[in-house]
């Protein structure tokens, strides 16, 4: 596109003639359509769009500097633990194991002694005279499992929930009216 400095009188009378017909004809496009538009239609201008968030330098280099540290660390434990050997490709390094729980030859014994003393609980049970059967099987589960108490809530309880209850409910049927 030449300069408007460039152009001569007849062209810039042509070019003059030319915007009044677009603006006339914008207009009666406008009355047609009955938009209230201008009469002269700014002209538009590609804007650079807006950059979305973002990142300054010194961001970015103390997560490069951490991430660096990070991975020094990973690699500083791999190559004390395996001096000798360096593998070509760098592998995923996994936690270290955690140690194996052992259990003492005191604690096995202990757990042991229990148990034989459970089951000969059971076996004199079962070897026991008929005559009393029962009596002792309840003897052993109550001295399994002391009897648990039972939850029992007191009416006045009761009463003050169930009017929580009411309550909320009347605040939500209010909130849709």
């Amino acid at each position: 596109m030449s300069s408007i400095l460039n152009l001569s009188v007849k062209q810039l009378l042509q070019a003059a003639d030319l915007k009044e017909k677009i603006a006339a004809l914008e207009n009666e496009l406008s009355r047609l359509l009955g938009s209230s538009a201008k009469t002269v239609a700014a002209p538009i201008v590609a804007k650079a769009p807006k950059k979305k968030g973002g990142m300054s330098a010194a961001g970015k280099a103390s997560i490069v500097a951490a991430q660096k540290a990070r991975w020094a660390k990973i690699h500083a434990a791999k190559s004390a633990a395996k001096p000798a050997a360096t593998p070509k490709k760098a592998a995923v390094v996994a936690k270290p194991a955690k140690k194996k729980f052992v259990m003492s030859a005191a604690a096995k014994a202990k757990i042991s002694a229990a148990a034989k003393a459970r089951w000969a609980k059971v076996k004199a049970v079962k070897s026991a005279p008929a005559a009393k059967p029962v009596a002792s099987v309840a003897k052993v589960a109550a001295a399994a499992k002391p009897a648990k108490k039972k939850f029992t809530m007191s009416a006045a309880a009761k009463a003050k929930i169930s009017a929580a209850a009411k309550a909320r409910w009347a605040k939500v049927k209010a909130a849709k009216k």
